[in-house]
């Protein structure tokens, strides 16, 4: 995998091939990234990235300017070599943090800009993601959260759904906080 833009752009990441994170691929990556880039400007924002497997979604917003990215992930081996990643290429402001992303949510009392959820796409709850994530105080008003998921889940009637991505087998749903009255 590859940093496809940004500070770090061209960088190349090689997790050890026993992994069993699903990387998102550079086309969905480098397509997703472009529609934050016409909403966002990068510099400065806090990010929140749940099920990071790689990594490779939090470098990306790293080298783009966010200021922090937290890197949430539950195995071992993956945190591991996130943290080890982060260490080698200075990453300030990437923080790796070993937990249960539903045990990280329930307990955050922090705000973020955005936060990406990349979950296994088998992984049982995850289609209460947008209103675990939606529902709190967990991202800024203006606020994106973006979430891949498989195609059988449709999340298009939902207050906060902004629009939905199709990049092969990949689909992003994007939904935007704001106050609804």
């Amino acid at each position: 995998m590859r940093i496809v833009s940004g500070s770090l752009r061209g960088r190349h990441i090689n997790p050890p091939k026993n992994f069993r994170a699903r990387p998102i691929t550079d086309f969905a990556k480098e397509s997703i990234f472009n529609i934050i880039s016409n909403h966002f400007d990068f510099e400065g924002l806090r990010i929140l990235d749940l099920f990071a497997g790689t990594g490779s979604i939090s470098y990306e917003f790293i080298s783009r300017g966010a200021v922090i990215v937290d890197s949430v992930e539950k195995d071992f081996h993956h945190w591991q070599f996130i943290r080890k990643t982060a260490y080698q290429l200075n990453l300030i402001g990437l923080n790796p943090i070993k937990v249960d992303a539903f045990i990280y949510l329930k307990g955050c009392a922090k705000e973020y800009d955005i936060v990406f959820a990349d979950p296994p796409y088998d992984l049982q709850g995850i289609d209460a993601l947008p209103e675990l994530i939606l529902l709190k105080s967990l991202l800024a008003d203006g606020g994106w959260f973006i979430f891949e998921h498989s195609d059988k889940y449709d999340f298009s009637e939902n207050q906060y759904f902004l629009e939905r991505r199709v990049y092969g087998s990949v689909n992003f749903s994007i939904f935007q906080k704001k106050n609804i009255s």
